[in-house]
């Protein structure tokens, strides 16, 4: 049986207090990034590709089924905002199309020919990467994607929370953090998915960083979506160039960026 399919360490759920059920859960999520960091060097070769591809003009692809595909594309979308880069740099794909994003589509996981027909509408190259994630290891949606990229020479990774698993045997760059079994038992919405987002949240940050959109610690390319982020702007065009909050909201509005507001002021 698979790790994540294991029987819980907690049982009689239904007979706990709140108290003791929030207890359990949270002794439960220490032990998430105790495993992420065991995986760190398989996360670091993962993120040394990604780096190398896409300064060859290359994408970065996420592909998974349920929480996982979710997962995926939440990350992707968040990338834009708060890199500045364009939506086509990170793609997140589910088994079963958009509408699987809130409403779960029946045995979409289940057909191993599907993910690379989805991959191949982006006109896939071999400058790209392609993600699997999969907490159980074996969805044969990304398992079928992931063998035909490596049949046409596309960089294949994973992130998966079984070790040994068939999706990891499949990918060039396998990602396996093994968190054990869950709270509830075989429920990966829990620690599994937490250790994912915790890997997708290193993936593409890190990436983006070894690319050059943040200089510092601060996001000098975010795109300025809200009055939020204007304010956030200002007060970093401030700090780097000594204008008042006027006169530094004035010249971020003008040029866009954090990074053009202040590169104006060098020229």
């Amino acid at each position: 049986m698979s790790t994540t399919e294991s029987a819980s360490h907690h049982n009689e759920l239904e007979r706990k207090s709140i108290s003791e059920l929030l207890q359990g859960m949270n002794t439960e999520d220490r032990s998430v990034p105790e495993a992420v960091a065991a995986s760190l060097p398989q996360i670091e070769n993962l993120i040394a590709e990604i780096v190398s591809k896409m300064k060859q003009g290359g994408r970065l692809f996420y592909m998974g089924a349920g929480t996982s595909g979710r997962l995926g594309i939440v990350d992707a979308s968040e990338c834009p905002p708060t890199f500045g880069v364009d939506f086509g740099r990170v793609i997140g794909i589910i088994a079963g199309g958009d509408g699987a994003i809130r409403k779960a589509v029946e045995f979409a996981e289940d057909d191993e020919e599907q993910g690379w027909k989805d991959l191949r509408t982006f006109n896939i190259t071999q400058n790209d990467v392609v993600v699997g994630i999969a907490a159980s290891g074996r969805t044969p949606y990304v398992i079928g994607a992931l063998k035909k990229c490596n049949e046409e020479g596309i960089s294949t990774g994973c992130v998966v929370c079984n070790a040994g698993s068939a999706v990891a045997a499949v990918s060039k760059f396998p990602v396996e953090v093994v968190v054990g079994p869950e709270f509830v038992t075989g429920s990966t919405r829990l620690k599994s998915g937490t250790a994912q987002k915790l890997v997708l949240n290193m993936l593409t940050t890190c990436t983006f960083i070894q690319l050059g959109h943040v200089k510092g610690n601060k996001m000098v390319d975010m795109q300025l979506s809200n009055y939020k982020l204007v304010d956030r702007g200002t007060r970093m065009v401030m700090e780097e160039t000594g204008l008042n909050a006027q006169e530094a909201k004035a010249l971020l509005l003008k040029e866009g960026s954090v990074r053009l507001a202040v590169d104006s002021l060098k020229k």
